[in-house]
């Protein structure tokens, strides 16, 4: 199946594409949910219907679903929420405020993303399209898999040792109950469903597309959206400038906008070269409802197919050289000073601005020492030798 993820800072048109790209598909043929992972219900607005938290029958072929993340906070969040209540209960914490202190923050948000992973799975569906929350929550949703992993393999089996050897030591001495086998396991499914999420937003058949408007705010967070999305490895396709002035009929205020605006589609043409770039006009109305979306649809894709993803770029790739082996990581609009490299043992640690990606090397490189790094032409390049043969270690050091 084919699945399609739009994100945009918030206010630039994100529900009303994504909406506008699940009715063209649906007008030609295939089985399409649309669905909302945002808090605001900005999608069942644009297709005019009511905003529901199971899949529900819009138009022929069309189905739109709002998730209902307090749901799927439960269904997944009992276990260690039961064992969390159970603590503070033994510490004396009014029963409400317990309650309150143990829902994380943002999580209802993230197991949103179970959602999506089932509708992806069930074989319901020829596309999905799904329309994210706004830039920053969706990069921190889409990092959190595999940095759950890192966690998952390395500190839990850990701690569950532990904790069930010493469990009645460490039950009399701290005077509240250790987790059992149910608290571990709730955790590692969670952890198994969200690796399984991963799986699915960064396979083949998978592509974000960008929404912004000609601003140069809304330009430099798309920009670093395309960085981020592309160092944790989810492929973009697109990117869509939506509400540009038409050049025609302009009075001397709006003239003034289409200029400027001409100056902001000339960077963002330089900024996603080699991604597809389209662009929507702004539009007398507001687009509401099924028929004005797909108006909206043939306005932006032309007569091109809407699902058509652009050129795959491989996530990682390593290369033979004269003086070793190079790995190369795409990072898209990165400069040198904004990234920082670290090897510990066999992962390299890529961090860029706030954002951080552990890259467990492949199994060829594990054995080999760092002995340069640099970024040229978008992308990370990594120059690995033979223990005997580097001269330089970036064990501990920095790009």
């Amino acid at each position: 199946m084919r699945i399609l993820l739009f994100t945009g800072k918030g206010g630039v048109g994100k529900s009303t594409l994504a909406a506008a790209t699940a009715c063209a598909s649906a007008a030609a043929g295939r089985r399409t949910l649309v669905l909302s992972t945002d808090a605001a219900h900005s999608l069942a607005d644009a297709l005019d219907v009511p905003a529901t938290s199971e899949p529900t029958e819009a138009a022929a072929n069309l189905w739109v679903q709002h998730v209902d993340a307090q749901d799927r906070f439960e269904r997944s969040w009992a276990d260690i929420q039961g064992y969390l209540l159970t603590v503070l209960d033994v510490a004396g914490v009014d029963p409400v405020a317990a309650e309150e202190l143990t829902v994380i923050p943002g999580a209802e948000e993230v197991l949103a993303l179970l959602e999506v992973r089932a509708q992806a799975r069930s074989g319901k569906w020829d596309v999905l399209v799904v329309d994210c929350a706004p830039t920053a929550e969706t990069l921190r949703l889409l990092a959190l898999p595999e940095a759950l992993g890192w966690y998952m393999t390395r500190v839990l089996p850990v701690e569950r040792r532990v904790v069930k050897a010493l469990k009645p030591v460490l039950t009399r001495a701290a005077g509240v109950p250790m987790p059992g086998d149910s608290v571990f396991d709730a955790i590692e499914r969670l952890h198994a469903d969200l690796d399984d999420v991963r799986a699915v937003l960064t396979g083949p058949e998978t592509s974000v597309r960008l929404v912004l408007t000609p601003e140069s705010v809304v330009l430099a967070e798309a920009r670093r959206a395309y960085t981020f999305l592309t160092l944790f490895g989810y492929s973009v396709d697109a990117a869509i400038v939506n509400r540009v002035f038409p050049d025609e009929g302009a009075d001397e205020w709006r003239r003034a906008w289409v200029e400027a605006q001409r100056r902001q589609l000339e960077d963002a043409a330089d900024s996603f070269a080699g991604l597809e770039l389209r662009t929507s006009v702004y539009r007398a109305s507001e687009p509401v409802g099924r028929d004005e979306l797909l108006d909206l649809a043939e306005s932006v894709y032309d007569d091109s197919d809407p699902l058509a993803g652009g050129v795959s770029v491989p996530t990682m790739t390593v290369r033979s050289t004269a003086g070793g082996l190079v790995l190369s990581l795409p990072l898209p609009l990165a400069a040198q000073d904004d990234v920082d490299l670290v090897r510990k043992g066999d992962e390299l640690i890529v961090s860029v601005s706030s954002y951080r990606r552990l890259l467990t090397l492949p199994s060829g490189l594990a054995r080999h020492r760092v002995v340069g790094a640099r970024v040229r032409d978008g992308q990370l390049q990594v120059r690995f030798a033979e223990p005997a043969a580097a001269t330089t270690d970036l064990s501990e050091g920095a790009l």
